[in-house]
Protein backbone atom coordinates (compact mmCIF):
# COMPACT_ATOMS: atom_id res chain seq x y z
CA UNK A 1 0.00 0.00 0.00
CA UNK A 2 1.94 2.84 1.21
CA UNK A 3 5.29 0.97 1.71
CA UNK A 4 6.25 2.45 4.60
CA UNK A 5 8.67 0.23 5.95
CA UNK A 6 10.89 0.81 3.14
CA UNK A 7 11.56 4.22 4.22
CA UNK A 8 11.71 4.08 7.73
CA UNK A 9 15.29 4.22 9.29
CA UNK A 10 15.01 2.58 12.62
CA UNK A 11 13.44 -0.68 13.51
CA UNK A 12 9.50 -0.32 13.97
CA UNK A 13 8.21 -0.87 17.29
CA UNK A 14 5.30 -3.46 17.81
CA UNK A 15 3.01 -0.09 17.80
CA UNK A 16 3.78 0.94 14.75
CA UNK A 17 3.55 -2.54 12.95
CA UNK A 18 0.18 -4.22 14.45
CA UNK A 19 -1.80 -1.56 16.21
CA UNK A 20 -1.01 2.20 14.29
CA UNK A 21 -2.58 1.59 10.85
CA UNK A 22 -5.47 0.87 12.42
CA UNK A 23 -5.44 4.16 14.23
CA UNK A 24 -4.11 5.95 12.07
CA UNK A 25 -6.12 5.62 9.34
CA UNK A 26 -9.68 5.54 8.64
CA UNK A 27 -9.89 3.01 5.63
CA UNK A 28 -8.22 0.28 7.51
CA UNK A 29 -10.62 0.30 10.54
CA UNK A 30 -13.55 0.20 7.89
CA UNK A 31 -11.03 -2.82 6.11
CA UNK A 32 -10.78 -4.61 9.33
CA UNK A 33 -14.29 -3.75 10.43
CA UNK A 34 -15.43 -5.77 7.09
CA UNK A 35 -12.79 -8.52 7.92
CA UNK A 36 -14.81 -8.85 11.09
CA UNK A 37 -18.46 -9.41 9.76
CA UNK A 38 -16.97 -11.94 7.46
CA UNK A 39 -15.27 -14.21 9.47
CA UNK A 40 -18.14 -14.24 11.90
CA UNK A 41 -20.75 -14.88 9.40
CA UNK A 42 -18.95 -16.51 6.28
CA UNK A 43 -16.74 -18.86 8.08
CA UNK A 44 -19.13 -20.49 10.30
CA UNK A 45 -21.36 -21.18 6.88
CA UNK A 46 -18.54 -22.52 5.04
CA UNK A 47 -18.50 -25.12 8.05
CA UNK A 48 -21.92 -26.42 7.26
CA UNK A 49 -20.99 -26.60 3.28
CA UNK A 50 -17.99 -28.16 4.03
CA UNK A 51 -20.12 -30.86 6.27
CA UNK A 52 -22.50 -31.20 3.40
CA UNK A 53 -19.87 -31.59 0.65
CA UNK A 54 -20.95 -28.53 -0.72
CA UNK A 55 -17.51 -27.02 -1.12
CA UNK A 56 -17.08 -26.16 -4.75
CA UNK A 57 -20.80 -25.22 -4.95
CA UNK A 58 -20.02 -22.58 -2.74
CA UNK A 59 -17.15 -21.75 -5.35
CA UNK A 60 -19.91 -21.95 -7.72
CA UNK A 61 -22.37 -19.48 -6.31
CA UNK A 62 -19.34 -17.18 -6.01
CA UNK A 63 -19.01 -16.63 -9.57
CA UNK A 64 -22.87 -16.97 -10.52
CA UNK A 65 -22.89 -13.37 -8.32
CA UNK A 66 -20.83 -11.73 -11.20
CA UNK A 67 -23.29 -11.19 -13.97
CA UNK A 68 -26.37 -9.89 -11.34
CA UNK A 69 -23.89 -7.59 -10.19
CA UNK A 70 -22.40 -6.60 -13.79
CA UNK A 71 -25.94 -5.97 -14.94
CA UNK A 72 -26.40 -3.98 -11.47
CA UNK A 73 -23.08 -1.76 -12.53
CA UNK A 74 -24.41 -1.48 -16.09
CA UNK A 75 -27.07 0.37 -14.73
CA UNK A 76 -26.57 2.17 -11.59
CA UNK A 77 -22.34 2.38 -12.03
CA UNK A 78 -20.65 1.21 -9.11
CA UNK A 79 -23.93 1.88 -6.32
CA UNK A 80 -23.36 -1.27 -3.94
CA UNK A 81 -27.55 -1.77 -3.82
CA UNK A 82 -27.29 -2.28 -7.46
CA UNK A 83 -24.83 -4.66 -7.58
CA UNK A 84 -25.68 -6.33 -4.30
CA UNK A 85 -29.55 -6.85 -5.44
CA UNK A 86 -27.74 -8.17 -9.05
CA UNK A 87 -25.53 -10.21 -7.78
CA UNK A 88 -28.37 -11.96 -5.13
CA UNK A 89 -30.75 -12.54 -7.95
CA UNK A 90 -28.33 -13.76 -9.86
CA UNK A 91 -26.85 -16.33 -7.54
CA UNK A 92 -30.45 -17.43 -6.36
CA UNK A 93 -31.24 -17.84 -9.80
CA UNK A 94 -28.67 -20.20 -10.53
CA UNK A 95 -29.21 -22.22 -7.20
CA UNK A 96 -32.85 -22.72 -8.36
CA UNK A 97 -32.20 -23.65 -12.20
CA UNK A 98 -29.50 -25.78 -11.16
CA UNK A 99 -31.98 -28.14 -8.88
CA UNK A 100 -34.33 -28.22 -11.25
CA UNK A 101 -32.50 -29.50 -14.00
CA UNK A 102 -31.18 -32.06 -11.30
CA UNK A 103 -34.46 -33.23 -10.53
CA UNK A 104 -35.63 -33.89 -14.16
CA UNK A 105 -32.87 -34.91 -15.53
CA UNK A 106 -29.74 -37.44 -14.88
CA UNK A 107 -27.16 -34.86 -13.65
CA UNK A 108 -26.32 -34.30 -10.33
CA UNK A 109 -26.84 -31.05 -8.53
CA UNK A 110 -23.03 -30.55 -8.53
CA UNK A 111 -22.42 -31.29 -12.29
CA UNK A 112 -25.66 -28.71 -13.22
CA UNK A 113 -23.53 -25.86 -10.63
CA UNK A 114 -20.63 -26.79 -12.61
CA UNK A 115 -21.86 -25.94 -16.05
CA UNK A 116 -23.86 -22.96 -14.59
CA UNK A 117 -21.24 -21.18 -12.54
CA UNK A 118 -18.76 -21.54 -15.80
CA UNK A 119 -21.37 -19.90 -18.08
CA UNK A 120 -21.92 -17.19 -15.95
CA UNK A 121 -18.38 -16.26 -15.16
CA UNK A 122 -18.43 -16.06 -19.36
CA UNK A 123 -21.50 -14.16 -19.33
CA UNK A 124 -20.49 -11.94 -15.88
CA UNK A 125 -16.65 -11.07 -17.77
CA UNK A 126 -18.30 -10.03 -21.34
CA UNK A 127 -20.99 -7.89 -19.66
CA UNK A 128 -18.46 -5.77 -17.96
CA UNK A 129 -16.00 -5.74 -20.81
CA UNK A 130 -18.43 -4.02 -22.96
CA UNK A 131 -18.10 -0.70 -20.91
CA UNK A 132 -14.62 -1.33 -21.87
CA UNK A 133 -13.18 -0.47 -18.57
CA UNK A 134 -10.88 -2.92 -17.32
CA UNK A 135 -10.38 -0.89 -14.16
CA UNK A 136 -13.88 -1.91 -13.09
CA UNK A 137 -13.77 -5.51 -14.00
CA UNK A 138 -11.31 -6.27 -11.70
CA UNK A 139 -12.58 -4.39 -8.89
CA UNK A 140 -15.39 -6.95 -9.48
CA UNK A 141 -13.63 -9.99 -10.06
CA UNK A 142 -10.71 -9.18 -7.24
CA UNK A 143 -12.72 -6.31 -5.04
CA UNK A 144 -10.90 -4.08 -2.90
CA UNK A 145 -10.96 -4.12 1.06
CA UNK A 146 -9.58 -1.09 1.17
CA UNK A 147 -12.33 0.75 -0.61
CA UNK A 148 -15.16 -0.08 1.80
CA UNK A 149 -17.12 2.84 2.79
CA UNK A 150 -20.14 2.81 5.26
CA UNK A 151 -22.46 1.63 3.03
CA UNK A 152 -20.59 -1.32 2.70
CA UNK A 153 -19.78 -2.01 6.12
CA UNK A 154 -24.17 -1.81 6.90
CA UNK A 155 -24.63 -4.10 4.38
CA UNK A 156 -21.89 -6.52 5.64
CA UNK A 157 -23.02 -6.03 9.37
CA UNK A 158 -26.40 -7.09 8.35
CA UNK A 159 -26.24 -9.47 6.51
CA UNK A 160 -23.76 -10.59 9.68
CA UNK A 161 -26.60 -10.00 11.67
CA UNK A 162 -29.02 -11.97 10.12
CA UNK A 163 -26.69 -15.09 9.27
CA UNK A 164 -26.34 -15.39 12.96
CA UNK A 165 -29.91 -15.71 13.87
CA UNK A 166 -30.53 -17.34 10.87
CA UNK A 167 -28.12 -20.30 11.88
CA UNK A 168 -29.31 -20.34 15.84
CA UNK A 169 -32.83 -21.25 14.44
CA UNK A 170 -31.81 -23.56 11.71
CA UNK A 171 -28.83 -25.35 13.83
CA UNK A 172 -30.42 -28.37 14.54
CA UNK A 173 -32.19 -29.37 11.01
CA UNK A 174 -29.04 -28.11 8.95
CA UNK A 175 -27.20 -30.16 11.51
CA UNK A 176 -29.41 -32.99 11.16
CA UNK A 177 -29.39 -33.07 6.72
CA UNK A 178 -26.01 -32.37 7.08
CA UNK A 179 -25.17 -35.60 9.25
CA UNK A 180 -28.14 -37.95 7.99
CA UNK A 181 -30.51 -36.63 5.81
CA UNK A 182 -32.91 -39.80 5.41
CA UNK A 183 -33.49 -39.53 9.13
CA UNK A 184 -34.76 -36.01 8.32
CA UNK A 185 -37.12 -36.93 5.69
CA UNK A 186 -38.62 -39.69 7.23
CA UNK A 187 -40.07 -37.70 10.21
CA UNK A 188 -40.82 -35.01 7.82
CA UNK A 189 -38.25 -32.44 8.94
CA UNK A 190 -38.91 -30.36 5.65
CA UNK A 191 -35.35 -30.95 4.74
CA UNK A 192 -35.90 -29.35 1.02
CA UNK A 193 -36.39 -26.28 3.32
CA UNK A 194 -33.74 -25.95 5.30
CA UNK A 195 -31.95 -26.47 2.28
CA UNK A 196 -33.14 -23.69 -0.32
CA UNK A 197 -33.00 -21.35 3.33
CA UNK A 198 -29.13 -22.10 3.71
CA UNK A 199 -28.02 -21.37 -0.09
CA UNK A 200 -30.08 -18.45 0.48
CA UNK A 201 -27.97 -17.50 3.35
CA UNK A 202 -24.40 -18.80 1.37
CA UNK A 203 -25.73 -16.19 -1.44
CA UNK A 204 -26.13 -13.65 0.76
CA UNK A 205 -22.25 -13.79 2.21
CA UNK A 206 -20.68 -14.17 -1.11
CA UNK A 207 -23.14 -11.08 -1.83
CA UNK A 208 -21.48 -9.26 1.62
CA UNK A 209 -18.07 -10.00 0.90
CA UNK A 210 -17.70 -9.51 -2.87
CA UNK A 211 -17.44 -5.53 -2.35
CA UNK A 212 -14.43 -6.68 -0.17
CA UNK A 213 -13.11 -9.16 -1.63
CA UNK A 214 -14.34 -9.18 -5.28
CA UNK A 215 -16.53 -12.89 -6.93
CA UNK A 216 -13.51 -14.79 -7.73
CA UNK A 217 -12.24 -14.19 -3.92
CA UNK A 218 -14.93 -13.86 -1.73
CA UNK A 219 -15.80 -17.52 -1.14
CA UNK A 220 -12.42 -18.06 0.15
CA UNK A 221 -12.81 -16.30 3.03
CA UNK A 222 -15.84 -18.82 3.60
CA UNK A 223 -13.94 -21.98 2.65
CA UNK A 224 -9.93 -22.28 2.89
CA UNK A 225 -10.73 -21.10 7.28
CA UNK A 226 -13.80 -24.16 7.40
CA UNK A 227 -11.71 -26.61 5.51
CA UNK A 228 -8.71 -26.18 7.75
CA UNK A 229 -10.53 -26.25 10.68
CA UNK A 230 -11.85 -30.02 9.99
CA UNK A 231 -7.73 -30.74 10.81
CA UNK A 232 -7.77 -29.48 13.81
CA UNK A 233 -11.26 -30.47 15.80
CA UNK A 234 -14.21 -32.62 15.66
CA UNK A 235 -17.42 -31.04 17.44
CA UNK A 236 -19.45 -28.61 15.46
CA UNK A 237 -19.18 -26.20 17.59
CA UNK A 238 -15.23 -25.72 17.69
CA UNK A 239 -15.50 -26.11 14.01
CA UNK A 240 -17.50 -22.92 13.64
CA UNK A 241 -14.77 -21.49 16.57
CA UNK A 242 -11.33 -22.02 15.12
CA UNK A 243 -12.98 -21.38 11.70
CA UNK A 244 -14.63 -17.65 12.09
CA UNK A 245 -10.98 -17.04 14.43
CA UNK A 246 -8.47 -18.42 12.13
CA UNK A 247 -10.53 -16.24 9.13
CA UNK A 248 -10.12 -13.10 11.16
CA UNK A 249 -6.85 -13.62 12.27
CA UNK A 250 -5.78 -14.37 8.64
CA UNK A 251 -7.51 -10.97 7.36
CA UNK A 252 -6.03 -8.74 10.03
CA UNK A 253 -2.31 -10.83 9.13
CA UNK A 254 -3.28 -9.76 5.15
CA UNK A 255 -3.96 -6.32 5.56
CA UNK A 256 -1.04 -5.77 7.82
CA UNK A 257 1.09 -7.05 4.86
CA UNK A 258 -0.27 -5.38 2.34
CA UNK A 259 -0.24 -1.96 3.84
CA UNK A 260 3.56 -2.53 5.04
CA UNK A 261 4.78 -3.78 1.97
CA UNK A 262 6.70 -1.81 -0.36
CA UNK A 263 5.22 -3.31 -3.48
CA UNK A 264 1.84 -2.00 -2.37
CA UNK A 265 0.42 -5.82 -2.42
CA UNK A 266 -3.40 -5.95 -3.30
CA UNK A 267 -5.00 -6.77 0.09
CA UNK A 268 -8.08 -9.26 -0.53
CA UNK A 269 -5.45 -12.20 -2.72
CA UNK A 270 -3.19 -11.20 0.29
CA UNK A 271 -6.23 -12.18 2.63
CA UNK A 272 -6.74 -15.34 0.94
CA UNK A 273 -3.11 -16.03 0.72
CA UNK A 274 -2.87 -16.21 4.53
CA UNK A 275 -6.05 -18.72 4.71
CA UNK A 276 -4.13 -20.83 2.11
CA UNK A 277 -1.02 -21.08 4.07
CA UNK A 278 -3.50 -21.69 7.34
CA UNK A 279 -4.56 -24.41 5.51
CA UNK A 280 -1.24 -25.89 4.56
CA UNK A 281 0.22 -25.83 7.94
CA UNK A 282 -3.23 -27.34 9.19
CA UNK A 283 -2.65 -30.01 6.41
CA UNK A 284 1.05 -30.98 8.16
CA UNK A 285 0.14 -30.27 12.05
CA UNK A 286 -3.72 -30.46 12.24
CA UNK A 287 -4.43 -32.17 15.66
CA UNK A 288 -7.17 -33.99 14.18
CA UNK A 289 -5.84 -35.84 10.93
CA UNK A 290 -2.59 -33.68 10.22
CA UNK A 291 0.08 -35.52 7.88
CA UNK A 292 2.72 -34.99 10.86
CA UNK A 293 0.20 -35.92 13.44
CA UNK A 294 -0.64 -39.11 11.41
CA UNK A 295 2.85 -40.56 11.61
CA UNK A 296 3.87 -39.56 14.79
CA UNK A 297 1.12 -41.26 16.29
CA UNK A 298 1.61 -44.37 13.64
CA UNK A 299 5.18 -44.37 15.27
CA UNK A 300 4.00 -44.33 19.18
CA UNK A 301 1.64 -47.37 18.14
CA UNK A 302 4.52 -49.44 16.05
CA UNK A 303 6.98 -48.52 19.49
CA UNK A 304 4.23 -49.56 21.62
CA UNK A 305 3.51 -52.82 19.64
CA UNK A 306 7.40 -53.87 20.18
Amino acid sequence: MHGLCSCVPHAMTFHELFIEPFTEFSFMRYALASVVFLALSAAPVGVFLVMRRMSLIGDALSHAVLPGAAIGYMIAGLSLPAMGLGGFIAGMLMAFFAGIVSRFTELKEDANFAAFYLTSLAIGVLLVSLGNNSVELLHLLFGSVLAVDLDSLRLMGGVASCTIIALAVMFRPLLLESIDPLFLRSVNGRGGLWHVAFLILVVMNLVAGFQALGTLMSVGLMMLPAIAARLWVKSIGALMLVSAVSALLCGYAGLLLSYHHPANLPSGPTIILFCGVWYLLSVLFGAQSGIVVKLLRKRHRAIHVK
